[in-house]
């Protein structure tokens, strides 16, 4: 599956000041990484976001977000906003901040 360039632009610009992000193409689409860990990703027009467990139910509880899950089964902490809640920029942004401050809590890898 391809993902969204201009979401990926988009949120590269979000990130553009935060050290410690890389890129990597994973389940069919593109990560960001904050140094090691994932933090937020695009699969195909969606924004994938590690919220972590605490912030979960309220990730939850946004409008457009829903529960992530590849194999069938909800993987906790971590939520897909689809394209109506990324509309704007500080939509996005603010969803991409979530992402940032869960991982920021993680040790490097």
């Amino acid at each position: 599956m391809a993902y969204n360039e201009m979401l990926a632009d988009r949120v590269r610009f979000i990130l553009a000041d935060q050290p410690g992000i890389t890129e990597r193409k994973m389940f069919g689409g593109l990560v960001f990484m904050l140094h090691g860990n994932m933090c937020c990703g695009i699969v195909g027009d969606e924004l994938m976001v590690r919220v972590g467990p605490n912030q979960y139910n309220f990730a939850l509880g946004q409008p457009h977000a829903r529960e992530m899950h590849f194999t069938g089964r909800p993987m906790k902490g971590m939520v897909m906003v689809a394209v109506p809640g990324l509309e704007t920029d500080r939509d996005l942004a603010e969803w991409v901040q979530r992402g940032v401050q869960f991982t920021t809590t993680l040790p490097a890898k």
